[in-house]
């Protein structure tokens, strides 16, 4: 089975091409650079740069997977516009795609419809519409963090297990008992990880996204340990997560202008409590894995920390820790094919 995946929450653009399991293409524009300046993501200008480059992205995608033929093809042109009403640039360039190439060899399209931005979501929603009415195929809605989760490629009997998602939006403890059948044990009560380590990054003045800029200047950090930095929750009897605090304390602390010390304990602090929350997740519910997902999975250090359990530990490729279409495509294997006249966005979308 073929499958079509499009990938829009937040900024970047994915369209990836699965043949079963088998990736045949796996395409990403960022958008990294754009929201540099801001230091951070601005919904509404990403929504617009998802609007600019789908059709080239999907373009690339198909070409890469040996699906994309030439022929003149005749268009409702109304009905695309109607579903993209709300994006006149996408739609001609949609129009102009359909009417140019024939329809690829596919069984289904698969979608982001949350969690993640509103006005992302409804830019890859309903370009992804337009797509399954012109090609007369179903659609497979995606939940964007069961998606991190199965870009690892689980096997059954290592379930039940632990699931850690850190990204730039979320942080949640999941317990997998059986593919489908998912609790939320904790999560942040404010900023998520991925967050904590942009907006300590910005305080320090370092450049957007901070996450990587922080890892890279702990690691040159070599000399005796000055700074001392809170662990927020690290103790505490649940398993809900909380660096507003750290951020703060950072703020104020006054040896900011240590740069790589400062780094390395911003680091050291986040994972320490990803780690102690885990660790206990695994020992109280006597899981067989852990299963990590979400950008954050890129960070070398906390991936090192990760391979010392006890149990077996799914990480993505490094690669394919930050968003991309490829994890949607290979979630929407475990689906439910739908018309595309009855998919929406699912902003708030819970794994539940």
């Amino acid at each position: 089975m073929k499958i079509l995946g499009i990938e829009t929450s937040c900024d970047d653009t994915g369209v990836a091409v699965i043949d079963d399991s088998k990736p045949l293409s796996n395409v990403v524009s960022s958008q990294a650079k754009l929201h540099a300046k801001y230091g951070g993501v601005y919904p509404s200008l990403a929504k617009r740069e998802h609007q600019k480059n789908l059709v080239f992205v999907l373009i690339k995608a198909l070409k890469k997977a040996g699906l994309l033929k030439k022929q003149k093809t005749l268009v409702d042109e109304k009905t695309i516009q109607n579903i993209l009403v709300r994006e006149p640039e996408l739609s001609k360039g949609t129009i102009r795609f359909l009417e140019e190439y024939r329809k690829p060899a596919l069984s289904a399209i698969a979608v982001t419809i949350g969690p993640g931005l509103e006005p992302c979501l409804w830019a890859g929603v309903n370009f992804a519409k337009a797509l399954a009415f012109a090609w007369n195929l179903p659609i497979i809605p995606v939940n964007h963090i069961k998606a991190h989760l199965f870009s690892n490629n689980i096997k059954k009997n290592d379930l039940p297990a632990v699931c850690l998602i850190v990204s730039g939006g979320h942080t949640q403890l999941i317990l997998m008992k059986s593919f489908g059948e998912y609790r939320i044990l904790g999560e942040t009560r404010d900023d998520a990880a991925g967050e904590c380590f942009d907006k300590t990054a910005r305080i320090l003045g370092l450049k957007y996204p901070g996450g990587p800029e922080i890892s890279k200047l702990a690691g040159l950090f070599k000399g005796k340990k000055t700074i001392s930095l809170p662990r927020p929750m690290i103790n505490s009897k649940d398993y809900d997560f909380s660096f507003s605090g750290l951020k703060t304390a950072v703020l104020y602390h006054p040896a900011k202008d240590k740069v790589k010390e400062m780094a390395h304990e911003i680091q050291e602090a986040i994972i320490d409590v990803l780690i102690k929350k885990t660790e206990k997740a695994v020992k109280e519910f006597s899981a067989k894995s852990i299963v990590a997902g979400g950008g954050v999975t890129a960070n070398r250090e906390l991936r090192k920390r990760l391979k010392r359990q006890k149990v077996k530990v799914y990480l993505p490729d490094i690669k394919l820790s930050t968003d991309n279409a490829l994890m949607i495509a290979e979630a929407a294997r475990y689906g439910t094919k739908k018309n595309w006249e009855d998919i929406e966005v699912k902003a708030n979308l819970r794994i539940e």
